[in-house]
């Protein structure tokens, strides 16, 4: 998995790093690295985590540093969509929309911060209430910028898949 800054700080945020525990190495370029440091002092080093630093600035295709360019992605995005050309199976984790719509255009998987919890119900390392729980906390504990709307729609969407009612 090659991850940009926002999902590593917003699964700080809900202290659920542990998520991303079934992905070994998550592999972040040096400006992501910089970037949750400056946002989450310390969060990369938390137990649990598989991490790897790569030394790698921006892309090596013109498409991608094009892409870039278009879509006004920052340092990180763009460093990261880097690796991703070094690393293509490689899962792309971000909750940036113009990098997600980047990636997608070069054909790689993307997910985002509630991709990676919603996942953890299936993964078994959450239950489905605690899943909901978090997801209900989100705008509360979390930077992560999501439509009230489409986070009902999830939550919903979570509760049907596990068969729970709203009240439960």
């Amino acid at each position: 998995m090659v991850c940009d800054a926002g999902p590593l700080i917003h699964l700080d945020e809900l202290d659920s790093l542990r998520l991303l525990g079934g992905f070994r190495p998550v592999i972040v370029p040096d400006p992501v690295y910089e970037e949750v440091n400056r946002h989450r002092p310390g969060c990369l080093e938390k137990s649990g985590l598989s991490l790897e630093r790569e030394a790698i600035r921006g892309p090596r295709r013109e498409e991608t540093a094009v892409l870039g360019r278009l879509l006004a992605l920052d340092a990180g995005e763009t460093a990261a969509l880097g690796l991703m050309e070094k690393h293509p199976g490689a899962i792309f984790l971000t909750d940036d929309c113009a990098a997600r719509l980047a990636a997608e255009r070069m054909g790689y998987a993307v997910h985002g911060t509630i991709g990676i919890i919603v996942r953890a119900i299936r993964m078994r390392l959450m239950s489905a209430d605690d899943v909901l729980r978090l997801l209900r906390e989100l705008p509360r504990r979390s930077t992560l910028h999501i439509r009230q709307s489409l986070l009902e729609e999830i939550i919903s969407q979570v509760e049907k898949s596990a068969d729970l009612s709203p009240s439960e």
